[in-house]
């Protein structure tokens, strides 16, 4: 499985403000290339925080991206993939909807009704890890339903487990022209923070757009 995680945060690293409110950090240039990198995507990931935050859809902007992706024998949109240990993802979730297949990652300690619940409500349910998802079995099962490129989009709870597990290969982010602040607001990477054996990046490119910079880079090792 490759994984691609991207992001946007501003000049000082964070994601939303202290109150995990979605802010507009970038633009309608950042927003293509966003859309381009799902298009491009068998599967669009992110945590449960991040659902419960924004109720976020998921899907292609694009319509020619979505004509494009079927004419070469894909789904219309990507998948959409929720790490969700204990199944709090809401029953009205955008996600849920019959526009592409949702994945649910969710450890043994989901309620098993809760489960149920969700697969009614649309979601195919894949339990991986007993106490929280286990990200790297979880990505082994969805490799086994034919996902081949994920797009990690947040937040920094998922992104952070993905880096400390060794499961990214590129990371791309847009710096915006904004300072947030606050010592409880989600970074980039959030999680318990590395010590030691820092992941190693390698920066490829630098590309100005809207009132900011796309960072993009590659995971060594």
């Amino acid at each position: 499985m490759h994984v691609v995680v991207n992001a946007a945060m501003s000049v000082d690293g964070k994601l939303a403000s202290r109150r995990r409110e979605q802010l507009a950090i970038s633009g309608p240039e950042d927003f293509d290339r966003v859309d381009r990198i799902r298009a491009a995507a068998d599967g669009v990931m992110v945590g449960v925080g991040t659902v419960l935050a924004d109720d976020p859809h998921l899907t292609l902007d694009v319509t020619d991206r979505r004509v494009q992706r079927q004419r070469h024998g894909r789904p219309g949109n990507p998948a959409r993939v929720v790490a969700d240990s204990t199944a709090r993802t809401p029953l009205d979730a955008r996600i849920l909807d019959d526009e592409a297949t949702t994945y649910l990652l969710v450890s043994e300690q989901a309620p098993e009704d809760r489960r149920t619940e969700l697969a009614d409500a649309g979601a195919e349910i894949i339990v991986a890890g007993d106490d929280r998802v286990d990200l790297a079995a979880g990505i082994d099962r969805l490799a086994d339903e034919g996902l081949e490129r994920l797009m990690i989009e947040g937040g920094g709870e998922l992104i952070f487990s993905a880096f400390e597990e060794g499961l990214v290969d590129e990371l791309s982010v847009f710096v915006g022209s904004m300072l947030i602040g606050g010592r409880d607001a989600p970074t980039l990477t959030d999680g318990d923070g590395f010590t030691e054996e820092f992941p190693a990046l390698t920066l490829d490119d630098i590309e100005q757009l809207d009132d900011g910079v796309v960072l993009n880079y590659t995971i060594d090792g």
